[in-house]
Formats: C-alpha cells, structure tokens, sequence
C-alpha cells in the first residue's frame, strides 16, 4: 500500500500550487509528501543550486499547508516524464502543476502532464488554477465528481474519487454521459427507439452507481445520466466540484476517453483539479 504523495517541482507558480494541494491531500488521508524535481542528466553546478532552492521553497511552502506531514525531498536527473512516470509506481499518487520552467520546460497541458497521466501507474493529478479550491484547506464546494461506465479505468476513477469524498467530508457526484446512435433525421419512425435507447442507457448507468451506495453509507453520493458529450458533462459539474476525476481510458459513453480525447478534454477545459487514474497493474491481474 502506498504510504506518500509525490509532487513535481520546479519553481514555477503551477508547481507550488500543486505543492499546496498535495500537502493539504496528503494531510486529509495521512500520508507523507515527497516532493522531487527533475533537472538534466548531467547538472551543472548553478543546475543544481536552482533545484535546490526550488525544494527548499516547496519544502518550506508545503510544511506551512500541512503541518506535521512528513516531507521528503529529492533531486532526479533524466527524461522528466520518465521519471514522473517511474516515481509513480510507488506512490498514492503524483500531482503535477499545469504547466512548467526549468526542469518542466515546455510543461502545458497537452505535453509532460498528458504524457505523465496516460503511463503513470495510479492516479495523476494535474491542478491548474490559483488558489484551487480546498488547496490549502480552504472551503470549496463541497462535492467530488466523477466519471464512471463500469469499465476498469473507471472503476478505478470511482475508488480514488470516494477516497477523496470521504477525506473531504464531501458529496460525490457521479457523470455517466452518453450519446445517441445517429439516425437518418428522415427516420421518424425510429422515434420509438430512440426513447427506448435513452430509458435503457439511463436505467444502466443508474444500476452501475447502486453497489458503490451499498458499499459506502457514509457517502451521499449522487448521479446523472446526461445524453451528451463526455467532455461537455463533465465540464458542466466541474462548475460546482473542487476536484474532477475521470479514468484514462472507457467504454460506452466514454468510450474514446483515452489521452487526447475525453480525458485531454477535460484536461484543457476543466479548470478546477482533475485526476486522472488508471488501474494498477495488481488491479488488472
């Protein structure tokens, strides 16, 4: 089981802020921080100092959200998504910053972050905004939301996000988005159908969430079932969440949600935190 969250660093305002969100995690479900920044393989020595000095402030920044948490700091030297990806294997989790400097050069959603969160070997989590609600354990609104459609990827969306609720002492909110079959707009007599298909995908997506309710009381947990584009429905109950979590890849109503489509959607337009999770290897034994 893993025992820390892993932050990456670098000196960037997007960096700190997600210092501050993983310090306030890690503090809301015990765990330790670990905070790492990837400079160059070979490091020169003003190389060295600035990542340094980058930990000591991250240090120092994270210690002041989450008193008493342990911190741990370290510097890497390599391929920056290759590391992330490797110190991911050991960790709850791993929070990144939207976008970079130094050794997150280039970083923006849509490369290290997108290329992290589809190989990572648990939950991403990307935060994006200044002073992210609950960041620093500040009130929010209250509810988690979720992506779900019963396959692995999200089943595993689905267990992170009620850790996160129950953490939080927040409502989890469950989006199965889905879209119509295309009918040849001539087709009236398929009208019928097309009723049949909504009751049929509303009634299934409302049967998935059932055992999740069963097996978690103490969570109020509630859903939707929205005729619509995934990115779309999610975008619309990001409004009213302080975190969004989606699997890196589905079926059905998220069928295309690999990284680039759905998940690379709500990446670009969702602007309060998102995590992105992918079963662990045991999980998929």
């Amino acid at each position: 089981m893993s025992t820390h969250v892993v932050v990456g660093v670098d000196g960037s305002v997007p960096a700190t802020e997600a210092v501050e969100w993983a310090a306030a995690d890690a503090r809301r479900r015990g765990l330790d921080l670990r905070l790492v920044h990837v400079g160059p393989q070979w490091l020169h020595e003003g190389d060295a100092g600035h990542c340094a000095r980058a930990l000591e402030e991250a240090a120092g920044r994270a210690r002041a959200v989450a008193d008493g948490v342990k911190v741990t700091t370290e510097v890497l030297s390599g391929n920056v998504v290759e590391e992330l990806i490797r110190e991911s294997a050991a960790a709850d989790a791993l929070v990144l910053g939207s976008r970079g400097l130094g050794g997150f050069a280039g970083m923006m959603v849509g490369s290290v972050s997108l290329a992290v969160a589809g190989h990572a070997a648990g939950p991403v989590v990307v935060v994006r905004t200044a002073g992210a609600a609950g960041a620093a354990g500040a009130s929010g609104h209250g509810t988690v939301v979720v992506g779900h459609d019963g396959s692995d990827d999200s089943r595993a969306a689905m267990e992170y996000a009620v850790e996160q609720a129950r953490a939080r002492h927040a409502r989890l909110h469950v989006v199965s988005a889905w879209q119509l079959p295309v009918f040849s707009p001539y087709a009236v007599a398929y009208s019928g159908l097309v009723e049949d298909v909504v009751r049929e995908e509303q009634a299934a997506a409302r049967e998935r969430v059932t055992p999740w309710r069963q097996a978690n009381p103490d969570l109020v947990i509630t859903d939707e079932q929205p005729c619509a584009h995934p990115v779309s429905a999610l975008m619309d109950a990001a409004a009213t969440a302080d975190l969004v979590v989606v699997g890196s890849r589905g079926r059905g109503g998220f069928a295309s949600a690999v990284l680039g489509s759905v998940g690379h959607g709500v990446l670009h337009h969702v602007t309060c935190p998102v995590a992105v999770v992918r079963p662990r290897q045991e999980d998929r034994a």
